[in-house]
């Protein structure tokens, strides 16, 4: 076989398509092009001129699935410029209703995105047809984490209750207590997820990442800490730009970031985890062990297993930060504008997202600049293919298929992406 041509014309991605396109000389791979040609969205142009308390809300429409890492990005970002620092209860509860993003975030794609790979389906409708109780459960277990964003933000999808300071409104004893009745559930369901993804076929594929994620001293990473890597990176969010850059590839329309000097990182769920096991609480710890996980995870296929630890982790943190919570005398502090450059930091359940703002003394944005997950780890994802597709030539053409639409589908890009693309075409020549 002198050469191969594996063509995706079309893909559905964030809000958008792409394609992927592979080129294989002789049994090597030479060529890799996850093809993003999703016109852009304009978030950034569209910020500047707007208000500083406008941006959350705003940035929350950029993705349905994890608005809450948009809001909390943009407000701390803003926070910063402003030389502001939310503490106490209301910092507890902006952990906690990001709690109840990973929780729906994660438990989707586990269970209706990535699991049907693992089993042979072609969607979780299917699958559902041969496993009712696996998918009921991972159906109320979303619901719980939508439940929690929804009493804490006000609706379920792009909340409004999450502001500068604060909140506009304090979550009633009432409403912590079902939540609370709600989570104990989960708990034990996100524990009975553990246990069943490691009973998955985990493919045999490793790589020598460099983990990029937050790092807090106390506590598993969700809204603040340096930015570390298992390679020697550690700085504070507002040296960001100093140390990543990104740069336009002519196959997409959708930048490429990197570390400056070295290259390709991983964002997400390997990384946080590896990074910060230490810091999960004992019961997430011990499942994962159960689970057959080591300390550090290098291989992306068992990133369905580790998102599922960090479910049963949410379901953990979110209980204890129910039991001690006590209401603050108000819903939000004052945070009034001043001229100046704020950055913020935090773990969507996709990984790393980067928000810089400069403000000026009115609180007007002159500039706006995000960095989602998914663009940090899209060199990473061309180059697990690089390595992945020789070693599985050999495979007909539709299972090929199938194992690249694994290895993309180990990122959680999207959700549309994750339900249907990757119609391949193979030229022999």
């Amino acid at each position: 076989m002198a050469r191969r041509i594996i063509k995706v014309d079309a893909l559905t991605r964030v809000e958008g398509e792409g394609g992927l396109e592979v080129t294989v000389k002789d049994g090597v791979v030479t060529d890799v092009k996850l093809d993003i040609f999703e016109p852009p969205r304009f978030f950034e142009a569209l910020l500047r001129g707007r208000r500083f308390d406008e941006a959350a809300d705003i940035t929350s429409r950029i993705c349905g699935i994890c608005p809450i890492a948009y809001q909390m990005s943009a407000i701390h970002a803003m926070e910063d410029a402003c030389g502001i620092r939310v503490d106490g209860p209301l910092r507890a509860l902006r952990r906690l209703i990001y709690c109840g993003e990973w929780i729906e975030s994660h438990t989707l794609h586990v269970y209706m995105l990535h699991a049907p790979d693992f089993l042979g389906y072609a969607d979780g409708i299917e699958m559902a047809k041969d496993h009712p109780a696996i998918v009921e459960r991972g159906l109320q277990l979303k619901k719980v984490g939508n439940r929690v964003i929804e009493v804490l933000g006000g609706r379920s999808v792009h909340p409004i209750n999450a502001k500068l300071g604060g909140f506009y409104r304090l979550p009633s004893p009432s409403e912590l207590a079902e939540l609370g009745a709600r989570l104990r559930w989960a708990r034990d369901a996100a524990l009975e997820t553990v246990h069943w993804t490691a009973t998955l076929p985990i493919p045999d594929f490793e790589r020598d990442y460099e983990f990029v994620a937050l790092q807090h001293p106390e506590e598993y990473p969700f809204n603040e800490g340096r930015v570390v890597s298992n390679h020697g990176l550690d700085i504070a969010v507002r040296d960001y730009d100093e140390h990543f850059e990104e740069t336009h590839v002519a196959h997409s329309n959708a930048l490429h970031s990197r570390i400056r000097g070295r290259g390709a990182y991983l964002a997400g769920p390997l990384a946080r985890y590896s990074l910060n096991f230490d810091r999960l609480s004992p019961i997430a710890q011990e499942a994962a062990r159960r689970a057959g996980l080591g300390l550090v995870c290098r291989n992306p296929f068992q990133s369905i297993v580790v998102r599922s630890v960090e479910i049963l982790y949410a379901c953990d943190e979110a209980l204890r930060l129910i039991d001690a919570y006590r209401a603050p005398d108000r819903a939000s502090i004052d945070v009034p504008p001043r001229a100046g450059v704020g950055y913020g930091c935090t773990e969507a359940p996709r990984g790393l997202l980067y928000h810089r703002y400069r403000l000026d003394p009115q609180g007007v944005i002159l500039d706006a600049k995000i960095v989602p997950p998914t663009s940090q780890n899209q060199p990473t994802i061309e180059q697990d293919l690089r390595e992945l597709v020789p070693r599985h030539l050999d495979l007909p053409k539709d299972e090929l298929t199938w194992r690249c639409e694994q290895a993309v589908r180990n990122y959680d890009p999207c959700i549309s992406c994750a339900t249907h693309f990757l119609t391949v075409t193979v030229h022999h020549e």
